[in-house]
């Protein structure tokens, strides 16, 4: 299985990546080749990849490999998947390569360390907090002025980009214009606008689409053995995210909250009834949060007592001047349930958002096919209440609440502000 074979829907995506991938991969056995400083120079002159890497994006236009690579596209494209499977192919040690084989077998040890994260060149950056800070940022740019340890190339792999605080952006800024060599960066962000100028000016850029329902069905039967019917169905109510879909066809508790979100168009016909719609998405967000929390922090807060000498069976006490580290320890730990929260919540607003986005299609008599078949009797009831001014009105709704969450706008106001406006319509 190559590499690129979980890359759904993104043929042209893959096209470049694997032509990059074969210059890279002929730069490194022409230094190795060469013996040191006399081959990289030779490899340069005879290499598009070499001058990739020793010039920015602007100066090199026609190569196909470069330092730094910015990975865009709507939630569930695959960036990260992409971003992963290119780091993969740059690792690639396949003995097919000799033969004129394409890096990125999926098979030999640098496929397959990288691919399940146990590679050491490899790092792979996300975050489950609300932003990504100078310190975080400043680790990052250190390894990446290290040399190979075994492998062909030096990858970072930042999957949440747009998370970075412009300090962090300005930190990062520096290691992109002046790249060690072999390292290579990979950016993923949603868009070009999530990015600091500076920096996207300076990296390829590749812009992934949403992948087509059949293709995301297809993949969660083939590579996670899920029934057909319920991984179209999945596919179909995600609307082509490919993560968001996994979830809901292998998680009940995933699919009884798309439920409930789904039955508030009908819920907001008073006061009263927008009110407790909008305290229980609330309160189902805070579940959610509380569901992460029991998992992952509980593990942490022991490996971190152990740690520190204090583990259960020790007497528990905390040795003198450790307090800081388990305060640190919980201050993360709360903004992770605070991002857990506000995740959940944005993702019950963009299917209530697609709810309305049906609505909208059946007072067109549009053709496209709807996303949310298994609630169609509401549909129909709400298309045929109201009119489709109406309907844009509350998907406008929809979105003003995920923006004011995104500044910080307390979470209960937000939402209860929403539905009174879906109730006015």
């Amino acid at each position: 299985m190559a590499v690129w074979d979980d890359l759904v829907g993104q043929d042209r995506v893959a096209s470049q990546l694997t032509a990059a991938a074969r210059d890279a991969d002929a730069l490194v056995t022409a230094e190795a080749a060469g013996g040191g400083r006399a081959a990289a120079r030779n490899a340069a002159e005879a290499s598009p990849a070499s001058s990739a890497l020793a010039a920015s994006p602007a100066s090199s236009a026609s190569s196909k490999m470069t330092h730094a690579w910015l990975f865009t596209g709507p939630p569930g494209s695959g960036r990260a998947a992409a971003a992963r499977a290119f780091a993969a192919a740059l690792q690639c040690v396949s003995p097919d390569r000799a033969l004129g084989g394409a890096p990125g077998c999926g098979f030999c040890e640098g496929c397959h360390t990288t691919l399940v994260g146990t590679h050491a060149d490899v790092e792979v950056v996300r975050t489950d907090l609300l932003s990504i800070g100078v310190k975080e940022t400043r680790d990052l740019v250190r390894r990446a002025q290290l040399s190979p340890a075994g492998g062909r190339w030096q990858v970072i792999v930042l999957e949440d980009a747009d998370r970075l605080t412009e300090g962090a952006g300005n930190v990062l800024l520096k290691a992109v214009e002046e790249p060690a060599p072999r390292t290579v960066w990979m950016l993923c962000a949603p868009s070009l606008e999530d990015v600091l100028p500076t920096i996207r000016s300076r990296c390829r850029l590749l812009t992934l689409r949403t992948p087509p329902v059949d293709a995301v069905a297809d993949l969660l039967v083939r590579r996670d053995g899920i029934e057909p019917e319920l991984a179209a169905s999945a596919a179909r109510a995600t609307q082509g995210h490919i993560d968001r879909a996994r979830r809901l066809a292998t998680d009940e508790r995933a699919r009884a909250r798309r439920a409930a979100v789904l039955k508030l168009p009908l819920r907001v016909d008073d006061v009263g009834g927008c009110l407790k719609a909008a305290q229980e998405l609330i309160d189902a967000a805070a579940e959610d949060a509380k569901q992460v929390a029991e998992e992952i922090d509980a593990k942490e807060t022991e490996e971190l007592r152990a740690a520190l000498g204090a583990a259960a069976g020790t007497g528990g006490r905390l040795p003198r001047g450790t307090a800081g580290a388990m305060k640190d320890l919980q201050d993360r730990q709360k903004r992770r349930a605070t991002r857990t929260q506000r995740d959940s919540l944005d993702l019950a607003l963009t299917d209530l958002a697609g709810f309305y986005r049906d609505v909208l299609a059946l007072q067109f008599g549009s053709r496209t096919a709807l996303a949310n078949t298994d609630v169609q009797d509401a549909l129909e009831r709400i298309a045929a209440g109201s009119r489709p001014e109406r309907t844009l009105r509350r998907i406008e709704a929809v979105r003003a609440c995920r923006e004011a969450l995104d500044r910080n706008v307390a979470p209960l106001l937000a939402v209860e502000a929403m539905t009174m406006a879906l109730r006015a319509g």
